[in-house]
C-alpha cells in the first residue's frame, strides 16, 4: 500500500487550499447569512479547471483523477461547503454522467460548457415523494415519436436556478416500473420549464436549492441519456460516484471545524491556562483527530477504487455514511470547545455544524447507505 500523494495531487491540493483561504473565506459569513450564490467565486473555480476535474482534456476537462477531486473537495469544504457541493454536483452527477454514458453529440452540445464552467449542470431526481425511494418517480416523459412531453416536479434541487443543464429523471412507461424511467438533459429557457422559490435552509445556504415544475415541456429524442429505460440504473451509477464528493465535502467541514477548534484550544485560557491543557478538551481533541483520518482514509479508499476501475458501489457508500456522522460529530464537539463564542458566526464553527447536517442527508441518506452496504455484505 501507498499513501504518499503524488506531486501533481499534492499541487492541487495546494491550489485548492489557498483558493478556499484567499477567495473563499472573505465573505462567507456574510453570503451564508444573505443565502447569496457564490457567482465571482464559481467563476474562478470554473477557471482553475475545478468544474470538470475528471472530464477528458478534449472536452474542456482537467483530465485528473477521482483522488484529486477529493481533495479539492476537502479544501474547498474546510471553508465553504455551500462552494463545493456546486463543484460537486457540477463534477459528480453532471459532468461524469455525461461523459460515461452521453452521446458524442451531448458531450459536445453540453459537457464542453459544463466542464469549463461556463454553464453549471444541475441533477434532477427527487421528488415530493421520490427521495430515498427513487424508483416512484411522478415525473413523466411522454413519448411522442421524436420527443418526450415533461410533466412533473423535483425538489430540492442543487444549483436549482444557477444551473443552466439539467439532467431530469423521469418516468416513460409506468408498467415496467424502474426499467420504464429515463434520463433526459433539459435546458434552462425551455417552454413550460419554471423555477420555483428558492429554499430557506438549515445549512449550506449559499448553495441555490429550488423546487423545478415541468409544464408539458417539449424536449427532443436527442436528449435522452443511453438507450429507452436506462434512466434509473444512470442515476444509481452516477450517485455512486456522488457519494465520494459527498463524502470528501463532510470530510473537509470535519477537517476545517477541528484545525479550528485546535487553534482555539491554544489561545483560549481557563483556570490559568490554555484550554487544550486540560484533559477534558486535549481527549475531545484527541478523538476528532483520530475520527477524521479514519475517515480521510475511507473517502480516499472510494476514490482510488473508482481510479483503479473497481466496483465502488460499497467502499462509496461506507465513506459517506461515515465521514457524514464525523462531520456531524466533529462540528459539534467543535462548537463546544469554542463554548459560547462556537455560538456566534464570527467564530465560523457555527455554520459549519449547520453545513454538516446536510451531508447525511443528500445523495442518500445514512439509511440508504446502511441499506446499500448491508446488501452488498450479505451477498458475500
Amino acid at each position: 500500500m501507498d499513501f504518499t500523494l503524488s506531486e501533481e495531487q499534492l499541487m492541487i491540493q495546494q491550489a485548492a487550499k489557498d483558493f478556499a483561504q484567499n477567495e473563499l473565506l472573505p465573505g462567507v459569513i456574510e453570503r451564508d447569512d444573505a443565502q447569496k450564490f457564490p457567482v465571482e467565486q464559481v467563476k474562478k473555480m470554473g477557471e482553475l479547471g475545478f468544474m470538470g476535474m475528471m472530464v477528458d482534456p478534449k472536452y474542456g476537462g482537467s483530465g485528473l483523477d477521482t483522488i484529486s477531486y477529493a481533495l479539492v473537495m476537502e479544501e474547498l469544504s474546510k471553508v465553504d461547503a455551500s462552494a463545493s457541493v456546486i463543484v460537486s454536483v457540477n463534477n459528480s452527477l453532471v459532468c461524469w454522467g455525461l461523459e460515461t454514458f452521453g452521446s458524442e453529440e451531448q458531450k459536445e452540445k453540453y459537457l464542453t460548457r459544463l466542464s469549463t464552467g461556463q454553464s453549471i449542470g444541475a441533477f434532477c431526481l427527487s421528488e415530493p415523494e421520490a427521495g430515498s425511494d427513487a424508483t416512484s418517480q411522478k415525473t413523466t416523459a411522454v413519448d411522442q415519436g421524436d420527443h418526450y412531453v415533461l410533466n412533473g416536479t423535483k425538489n430540492w434541487i442543487t444549483n436549482g436556478n444557477s444551473a443552466e443543464i439539467y439532467l431530469v429523471i423521469a418516468q416513460t412507461d409506468i408498467s415496467k416500473g424502474h426499467k420504464g424511467i429515463n434520463a433526459i438533459i433539459i435546458e434552462k429557457g425551455m417552454p413550460g420549464f419554471e423555477i420555483g422559490p428558492k429554499e430557506n435552509k438549515l445549512g449550506i445556504r449559499g448553495s441555490d436549492t429550488h423546487s423545478l415544475i415541468f409544464n408539458d415541456v417539449k424536449v427532443p429524442k436527442e436528449n435522452r441519456i443511453g438507450e429507452d429505460g436506462f434512466g434509473f440504473k444512470f442515476a444509481m451509477k452516477t450517485l455512486a460516484g456522488g457519494r465520494i464528493g459527498i463524502a470528501a465535502q463532510a470530510l473537509g467541514i470535519a477537517a476545517g471545524a477541528y484545525e479550528l477548534a485546535l487553534k482555539y484550544s491554544k489561545e483560549r485560557k481557563a483556570f490559568g491556562t490554555e484550554i487544550s491543557n486540560h484533559q477534558a478538551i486535549a481527549f475531545k481533541l484527541a478523538d476528532m483527530h483520530v475520527q477524521i483520518e479514519a475517515a480521510r482514509h475511507l473517502v480516499y479508499k472510494a476514490a482510488w477504487d473508482k481510479d483503479q476501475g473497481n466496483n465502488y458501489d460499497l467502499s462509496s457508500a461506507m465513506a459517506k455514511l461515515y465521514a457524514s456522522q464525523v462531520a456531524m460529530d466533529t462540528t459539534i464537539e467543535a462548537v463546544q470547545i469554542h463554548g459560547g463564542n462556537g455560538f456566534v458566526k464570527d467564530y465560523h464553527v457555527e455554520r459549519m455544524m449547520r453545513d454538516a447536517k446536510i451531508t447525511q442527508i443528500y445523495e442518500g441518506t445514512s439509511e440508504i447507505q446502511k441499506i446499500v452496504i448491508s446488501r452488498s455484505i450479505l451477498r458475500e
